[in-house]
C-alpha cells in the first residue's frame, strides 16, 4: 500500500503526551463519512479474502496468525470495532476474548496466566477486548498492586509480546483514543435510550472521575511496551465512523504485508476430478 495507516498512527516516540494527539483526526480518511463506510465495505471483503488464506496456511501446518488487542475507556468502541470490523470476516477464522474483572481462579495465577490461555490457535486472527494492559492500567490508578509490582509488569509484558512474536503472533495493538466530551455524550445517550440503558453502569462514572489519572497511566504503558516489533497504534476514537475504518485498515495492511498463501493441494487435481466425473456422471 502507497499510503500505510500504520505510519500515521503509530504511537509517538516517549514521552507520549494523549492531550496533544486530536481524539477527533481523521489521517489518511477516504473523505466523508459516507464515502469511508462504502470504502470500509470494499476493504472488508478484501480483509476476508486475505483472513480466510491465513486461515488455509493454519490449517495446513503454518504458526502464522493476528491478535487485535483493543485498549480504551469506557465508551470508547471497542464493542463497536468488533462488531463492524470483525464481523465482515469468517466467524470460523476469528476468535474473540472480552477481558473482564479477574475470577478467584484468575488470581491465584500470574496476571499473564489467563491472556497466555486466550492467544489465538495458527490461522486465526484473535481479538482481546481488553487485555494484560488491564493490570497496569487500574492497577495503577486503582493502586490494585504495589508499585515495584507494577514496574514488574511493562518488563513481563514486553517479553511476554516478544514471545509472541518470535512464536508466528503479530500485534496489532490499538488504543482508541476519545475524548472526555466524547465520552460524556455516549453516557448521556446510553442513560436517555431506554434501549440501552442496560450498557450504564454507575460505575463508568466514578472511573470517568479519575479521567486524569487514567490517561496518565496509558501514557506511561504506551512509552514502556511500544516497540519496533510490537508498537502501540493510538487511533482517533472520537468520530465512530473513522474509528471502525481506521482498525480495519490496519488489519489489512497488517494482513496485506503477511501475504498468507493457499496452500497446494497434496493430490493430483484433474485426477481427482475425472473420478468425481466417473462416479457422478454430469447431467
Amino acid at each position: 500500500m502507497a499510503d500505510s495507516l500504520r505510519d500515521l498512527l503509530r504511537a509517538p516516540a516517549p514521552p507520549v503526551q494523549l492531550s496533544s494527539l486530536d481524539p477527533r483526526a481523521t489521517p489518511l480518511s477516504p473523505g466523508s463519512k459516507e464515502r469511508t463506510r462504502d470504502v470500509m465495505l470494499a476493504e472488508g471483503d478484501k480483509l476476508a479474502e486475505l483472513q480466510e488464506r491465513l486461515y488455509a496456511e493454519g490449517s495446513t501446518g503454518g504458526r502464522r496468525r493476528v491478535l487485535l488487542l483493543l485498549q480504551g475507556m469506557d465508551t470508547s468502541g471497542k464493542g463497536g470495532v468488533v462488531s463492524h470490523v470483525v464481523g465482515a470476516v469468517q466467524p470460523q477464522g476469528v476468535r474473540v476474548t472480552a477481558f473482564k474483572k479477574p475470577t478467584p481462579e484468575e488470581l491465584r495465577h500470574s496476571f499473564l496466566w489467563r491472556v497466555r490461555r486466550a492467544v489465538p490457535e495458527p490461522g486465526i486472527i484473535g481479538v482481546f477486548d481488553r487485555s494484560h494492559y488491564e493490570d497496569v492500567l487500574i492497577g495503577r490508578v486503582r493502586e490494585l498492586a504495589a508499585p515495584d509490582v507494577i514496574e514488574r509488569r511493562y518488563t513481563e509484558i514486553v517479553r511476554f509480546e516478544r514471545q509472541l512474536a518470535d512464536d508466528g503472533v503479530t500485534l496489532v495493538k490499538c488504543f482508541l483514543h476519545i475524548s472526555p466530551w466524547e465520552q460524556k455524550e455516549r453516557l448521556l445517550a446510553r442513560l436517555d435510550d431506554s434501549a440501552k440503558r442496560w450498557k450504564f453502569n454507575p460505575g463508568d462514572l466514578d472511573e470517568r472521575a479519575l479521567w486524569p489519572a487514567y490517561q496518565r497511566a496509558y501514557e506511561i504503558a504506551l512509552d514502556r511496551t511500544s516497540t519496533p516489533t510490537n508498537p502501540w497504534y493510538v487511533v482517533p476514537s472520537d468520530r465512530k465512523w473513522y474509528r471502525n475504518w481506521a482498525v480495519g485498515r490496519l488489519l489489512l495492511e497488517t494482513l496485506t504485508e503477511l501475504d498468507p498463501r493457499l496452500p497446494e493441494p497434496t493430490y493430483d487435481v484433474a485426477e481427482q476430478r475425472d473420478r468425481l466425473i466417473e462416479e457422478h456422471p454430469i447431467s
